[in-house]
């Protein structure tokens, strides 16, 4: 029997976005531009890509930016018409065409585990995929549908990583793994913002996971992990060690869209991949780092 087809995403957005204050106390981290594009934009894309066609995202209070985003904009398709440059609505709605998006408010923030928790009636009996707002990954081939690949061969739950220096193990998770072929692996367990003594190896969840609907039951029986909140890296810990789990090396390059840094590599280097900038702002780059 062929493993189920993947058509859900769940996209948790309800976060404050602490590390980039001020500017999250206006502007929801997930809208934050790469270019001229929001962060969010990408992930939805990256799911259509991906043969998903159902995205719920999972927001909160001051982010209904979110969702004007993902719909038609008259007034500006009036502008654009008056201006004659009405050619240019069909890429302004485009976002809004992507996938059939879907949200829900996750009326206390608790946790990741929590968020998630809210997809069970949009997910049902279905296997679906995670994709974490703070996240961005370009890649040749979208990392969601990587994991949808080793989904069709295994049929068991699948997260994305890769192996990041020791102090980041300490802030995100450390997974014990063992291979199973070229860049996959089984993974035994797991464990949250572990100390260095905790660490299990330099492999950590980024950003993609693909979950069986066994979870939710998993979620609604956790108590409060790291940090007092439910961890969604507690539930998938139970997944590895009772029904198993893969963990595939990803294609791509992510970019943390939740810290300061991450959001300015992303922009610079897409800038530089932009047609119409790139030429112009590599020039740029080079006459800057030239007076330094």
């Amino acid at each position: 029997m062929s493993a189920k087809k993947i058509t859900k995403a769940v996209i948790p957005a309800a976060g404050l976005g602490t590390r980039m204050l001020p500017i999250s106390r206006a502007v929801p981290k997930e809208m934050l531009p790469i270019v001229d594009r929001p962060a969010i934009s990408y992930l939805v894309e990256e799911c259509a890509k991906s043969g998903i066609t159902d995205v719920l995202i999972v927001t909160s209070r001051s982010k209904t930016m979110i969702e004007d985003y993902f719909d038609y904009s008259l007034e500006y398709e009036q502008k654009l018409l008056s201006s004659g440059r009405g050619n240019e609505i069909d890429d302004l709605r485009r976002a809004a065409k992507l996938c059939n998006i879907h949200y829900i408010r996750q009326i206390e923030t608790k946790g990741l585990g929590h968020a998630i928790s809210f997809a069970r009636t949009f997910v049902g009996g279905d296997p679906f995929v995670v994709l974490y707002g703070d996240d961005i990954i370009f890649s040749e081939k979208p990392v969601v549908k990587q994991l949808i690949d080793v989904y069709d061969r295994y049929e068991l739950p699948v997260v994305g990583v890769k192996e990041v220096p020791i102090e980041l193990v300490m802030k995100y998770d450390s997974l014990k793994t063992e291979p199973l072929e070229k860049d996959i692996y089984k993974v035994l367990t797991m464990i949250e913002k572990p100390r260095r003594d905790q660490i299990y190896s330099q492999f950590a969840i980024l950003g993609r996971v693909l979950l069986t609907p066994d979870v939710f039951d998993i979620i609604d029986s956790l108590p409060p992990g790291a940090g007092g909140e439910i961890q969604l890296t507690d539930a998938m810990k139970i997944m590895a060690e009772t029904g198993g789990m893969t963990a595939v090396d990803f294609e791509g390059t992510r970019y943390d869209m939740g810290s300061k840094l991450g959001f300015l590599k992303a922009n610079t280097e897409q800038a530089l991949k932009d047609p119409a900038l790139g030429g112009e702002y590599m020039a740029y780059l080079k006459d800057l780092v030239s007076k330094l």
